[in-house]
């Protein structure tokens, strides 16, 4: 079999031919596609895309960094470049061409409101195990983010995974049908960008369930049967012939979890998949990781990788940064517990995690404690949804609740007196006190979402750490580009 270690992603002009654009300059060898200039290694194809600046600006920075060549919408100076009538269209094209060149590779898609990029890296992590894959880093699940992973596959993958979200109708399934999934999958569905929808979760669902629109003729749909609206995704796989794959606790699923019990290392799980009972080992250690390490072997399923494959893949994979990460902060006395959730926070990730809090073990004298920073793009039902943590909070056990920002101010004043701790209006401020937020032997979950700058407190309580201590326990996840 030849070597083809050394073929090049792409060429300049092959960029020209799949874009319909036109090359000024010599032909060159592309290894790489990127928008950031700064992120420019030697032998990239660099996007002048538009968006809060021109991309065109950063076009002789690019060349100097080591561009092979660009893709613009006017001849610039200093190298290669193809020029087309718009450049997102452009990579559109691009990936479209990825895609059609290589028709041998498995695709698969991946959305849902909670979960999303974790499930998508678990996925990624037994397609390596399976031989040469591709997929999503970071949260590249956009109108760029999606095009763009496409645009980088090299042929040679066998297997491919892709990310998509949403923050308003009308996203998902055009998205799906660049991917042209053989397999897509909704995680769950939740009050996630519901303000962005008239009538709330139910048009999530319908949003969500749009993945399926992708799929190739007789691929497979991937769903939670366990949510409220799993009749609204069943209909979807069903209007396009899919095949149906349901997971959840529910006897009647493909994939029905039986037992999970989390413990120090992680978790152990029991569940039927396909008919067959099957235990294995997780990293995770949070409740909702019994669900989506059904979803992931479903999903490994439908792509042709072996269950042995993914069982091992599941066993080594650790959370993500800001995703459950889990550190131990040493102090002058003993250390506390660190579990960071800081990257993102909905209704439905805030209850799983205290689930998984509230069956942690805890040292003797150690507290159970929750830093909450404010839930974001909940609309009108964001004071009820804040205050409505109060009830599973209980449920968990949660010893103390730190808060930072408006809409948690609701959720702190529902809170009984002896469960409050601390209240600022900021991230930054609570941060700025986070030696007052933990003491040897708590267990700390912090949790947010993005925008509320939860990151801020995860990190100041981090950096409490004394010198003899406090590596992340796992070390750093596979895969994970954060």
């Amino acid at each position: 079999m030849p070597d083809t270690s050394a073929r090049p992603l792409w060429t300049a002009a092959e960029v020209a031919a799949a874009t319909g654009g036109v090359l000024h300059g010599d032909d060159r060898p592309i290894t790489g596609v990127t928008y950031n200039s700064r992120e420019i290694v030697s032998g990239d194809l660099f996007l002048a895309l538009k968006g809060a600046r021109d991309g065109h600006e950063f076009a002789a920075s690019a060349f100097a960094a080591g561009a092979a060549a660009a893709l613009v919408e006017h001849q610039v100076e200093g190298g290669p470049h193809v020029v087309v009538a718009d450049t997102l269209h452009g990579l559109e094209a691009l990936g479209v061409a990825a895609r059609n060149r290589a028709p041998h590779v498995k695709r698969g898609a991946v959305t849902g409101s909670v979960g999303k990029t974790s499930v998508t890296q678990a996925i990624k992590a037994g397609l390596d195990l399976a031989g040469p894959s591709h997929g999503s880093i970071k949260s590249y699940n956009n109108h760029i983010g999606v095009p763009l992973t496409l645009a980088r596959m090299p042929v040679e993958t066998e297997r491919a995974i892709f990310e998509i979200g949403m923050n308003a109708p009308g996203e998902i399934a055009p998205l799906s049908k660049f991917v042209a999934p053989h397999a897509a999958c909704v995680t769950t569905v939740g009050p996630v960008h519901i303000e962005a929808f008239a009538d709330g979760e139910a048009g999530v669902a319908r949003e969500k369930a749009t993945i399926f629109q992708g799929l190739v003729p007789g691929g497979t749909a991937v769903a939670n049967g366990d949510v409220a609206y799993a009749d609204v995704l069943a209909e979807a796989a069903r209007a396009v012939g899919a095949r149906l794959v349901t997971f959840g606790g529910d006897a009647a699923h493909d994939a029905r979890l039986i037992d999970f019990r989390p413990d120090a290392e992680g978790a152990a799980v029991t569940a039927d998949l396909f008919g067959q009972r099957i235990e294995y080992r997780l990293a995770q250690s949070g409740v909702h990781w019994g669900l989506n390490s059904l979803c992931v072997l479903a999903m490994l399923d439908a792509l042709d990788v072996p269950l042995e494959t993914g069982l091992q893949a599941l066993a080594g994979f650790q959370p993500l940064s800001g995703r459950g990460q889990t550190r131990i902060v040493s102090l002058p006395g003993g250390g506390f517990t660190l579990i960071d959730e800081s990257y993102n926070a909905n209704p439905l990730s805030m209850t799983a995690g205290f689930k998984s809090l509230g069956a942690r073990a805890i040292a003797p004298g150690g507290r159970r404690i929750v830093v909450l920073t404010d839930m974001l793009e909940l609309g009108e039902q964001s004071r009820a949804l804040h205050e409505g943590l109060a009830a599973p909070i209980e449920a968990a056990g949660v010893d103390v609740v730190h808060a930072a920002g408006p809409e948690m101010r609701h959720l702190y004043d529902a809170l009984p007196a002896s469960r409050r701790g601390l209240w600022r209006p900021t991230a930054a401020e609570l941060a700025a006190e986070a030696s007052a937020l933990a003491a040897p032997g708590d267990i700390v979950m912090v949790k947010g979402s993005n925008g509320s700058k939860a990151s801020l407190v995860a990190r100041a309580l981090a950096d409490l750490n004394s010198a003899e201590g406090g590596l992340p326990s796992g070390g750093d996840a596979p895969g994970a580009a954060r």
